[in-house]
């Protein structure tokens, strides 16, 4: 700035202020005596970030295998894997290792679910299965293919 000569450099009088540019401790300057941090420090720790994917695995395996189940195959699959990655789930949990200990519980219970909603479902499959012999076994069924088929009435003028 004109008219002040060694405005801003260190060591210089602030005309006005009442503050000397110096940043060492002892000087009239605010902050000055918390200097910066030392050469050598290093990063500060790092943050624990559990490991939670066979928890959520498991949960999400278990739910869609249960809205599967009634196609037999994919629910008793998904519901076996559910199973496997809830376990594996708990003992992280267990360990320390995962925070999601519940996910993975549920998840396993909805594995569980899942392959004896599917193994009932064999089960309906076979007993409503049409076996297509047609032998009319039904003696109340009444067989109208043999049936003649009246003429519509002509209501036309």
């Amino acid at each position: 700035m004109p008219g002040y000569p060694g405005y801003g450099y260190p060591g210089t009088a602030h005309p006005g202020t009442g503050y000397s540019g110096s940043g060492y401790p002892g000087t009239a300057y605010p902050g000055a005596a918390y200097p910066g941090g030392m050469y050598g420090q290093g990063w500060p720790g790092g943050t624990y970030v559990p490991n939670n994917g066979h928890g959520t695995a498991a949960l999400v395996l278990g739910i869609i295998g249960l809205v599967l189940s009634p196609s037999i195959v994919l629910g008793i699959v998904l519901g076996v894997l559910a199973i496997v990655f809830g376990v594996l789930g708990r003992a992280r949990a267990a360990s320390g290792e995962a925070t999601n200990g519940g996910s993975a519980l549920a998840g396993v219970i909805l594995g569980v679910v899942a392959v004896v909603a599917s193994v009932v479902m064999i089960f309906v499959y076979i007993a409503t299965a049409d076996d297509g012999s047609g032998s009319g076994d039904d003696p109340d069924y009444a067989d109208v293919s043999s049936a003649a088929a009246s003429p519509l009435a002509d209501i036309g003028c």
